[in-house]
């Protein structure tokens, strides 16, 4: 069982890997609600928003997956 989670997370990361382009287009990580603060010597960037749409988004689909299993 392990071992099936720790592909699906590397097969999930590649996934990700390869569509990130994409999803930059999409404006992911410059929506309204993300935090960026830039000074002289430092940048502080949070996105706060975009980690709230993606979380809802994977549990929807992991609700999917799982009712469907």
């Amino acid at each position: 069982m392990t071992q099936r989670i720790l592909i699906s997370l590397g097969v999930g990361l590649v996934v990700i890997g390869l569509l990130w382009p994409y999803l930059a287009k999409l404006g992911l990580g410059k929506l309204p609600g993300d935090i960026v603060i830039r000074r002289d010597n430092f940048n502080f960037y949070f996105p706060i928003t975009t980690c709230i749409l993606i979380s809802v988004v994977l549990t929807g689909l992991f609700w999917l997956v799982g009712k469907f299993k």
